[in-house]
């Protein structure tokens, strides 16, 4: 029995032992896989953040400045090439889920609150912008994926719009960053100058709001914009700007549907509804049916915030300057006649719908 006894404790032990160095060994494996950049991508993040504060700087959102201090790090110290899985899944994965999250942001309710002629406007504008900067692009010979980009970009809500539909297109991560770049640069024009065009336009703080909100690319942006105006002017641009956010959804479930329709191989073609954007809508039905305590839709803005500056940062790691400079000026021009046309369509709808 003894003897039987030492057999079968010598073998547990040799399972355990195994049993931890197979532990060990995956251990290692997610360190020397994902780890390593996650922390660079992070790093890059509180760098953003805090650059976010410094006066003068303030102007722009985290992501953008994440993006810009990503691609510095990238092309001047170059990135590590142990770090690069890493920086894919803070690209890929966490993008996605902070997508999700944004829906703790929208309620259905406050959709209704801007009426079915706030809605009408902020939709036809979203669809007519999209057409027009596809459209455009193709015309002047520019890249599809990244016209497609550039026009959600422009039409739904800046960088968090380039970053889903992305999802999507599979543009490369250079188009992402030229996209965001352009966007951001229009988008602070626009916070800025719409402010002052309010008073010889004629708007009051109702319209100015809706076209606000309607027409400036970035959440943060439109904020800035619409509360220079006024209080009331303030919260109609930022409910405004939430309905177009709803609207990523369904921009985003046509798009694959096309790139599916446009698929030589319909096995390999993506479907057509993304998990996450089912998430984001179930997020929303959610919010909308559910009080969700202030503290803890605060905590999850936040946690949005810091998990798409992060995936930001992971795609300027991965840009490359110098095919940033071989897409030339074409794109920006799009852009720009993007921002023109955005700001005059919805000012028409606004000024005489």
């Amino acid at each position: 029995m003894s003897s039987a006894t030492r057999v079968a404790n010598d073998i547990s032990k040799s399972m355990i032992s195994t049993d931890l160095a197979a532990g060990r060994k995956r251990l290692d494996s997610v360190w020397n896989g994902i780890i390593p950049g996650i922390v660079l991508v992070a790093m890059i993040t509180a760098v953003a953040f805090s650059a976010h504060n410094v006066s003068g700087f303030a102007l722009f959102s985290p992501m953008i400045l994440a993006v810009v201090a990503g691609m510095v790090y990238s092309n001047v110290l170059g990135t590590p090439a142990h770090a690069k899985a890493g920086i894919a899944f803070s690209q890929k994965r966490l993008l996605r889920f902070a997508i999700v999250l944004l829906g703790f942001q929208l309620t259905l309710g406050q959709v209704v609150s801007i009426g079915a002629g706030g809605v009408g406007i902020v939709a036809a504008t979203l669809g007519a912008t999209f057409l027009f900067t596809v459209t455009l692009g193709r015309l002047i010979g520019v890249d599809a994926k990244l016209a497609q980009l550039i026009a959600a970009g422009t039409s739904i809500c800046g960088a968090s719009a380039i970053v889903a539909t992305n999802i999507v297109t599979d543009a490369r991560d250079e188009d992402v960053t030229y996209a965001v770049a352009s966007i951001t640069l229009f988008g602070t024009v626009a916070m800025l100058a719409f402010p002052l065009l309010a008073p010889a336009l004629g708007l009051d703080q109702h319209a100015f709001g809706l076209w606000a909100g309607a027409s400036i690319h970035e959440v943060a942006q439109v904020i800035g914009a619409g509360f220079q105006n006024g209080t009331q002017s303030g919260e109609i641009a930022t409910v405004a700007k939430l309905t177009r956010v709803a609207m990523l959804a369904p921009t985003v479930i046509a798009l694959g549907l096309m790139a599916r329709r446009g698929s030589r191989d319909q096995s390999a073609a993506r479907p057509p509804m993304p998990w996450f954007v089912a998430a984001f809508v179930a997020v929303v039905a959610l919010n909308s049916l559910v009080t969700v305590p202030a503290e803890v839709k605060s905590a999850m803005a936040l946690a949005t915030t810091i998990m798409l500056t992060m995936g930001l940062a992971a795609m300027g790691l991965q840009a490359d300057i110098s095919q940033l400079r071989s897409r030339g000026l074409r794109p920006l021009a799009l852009a720009f006649c993007a921002f023109l046309f955005i700001g005059g369509f919805s000012l028409m709808l606004v000024k005489f719908a």
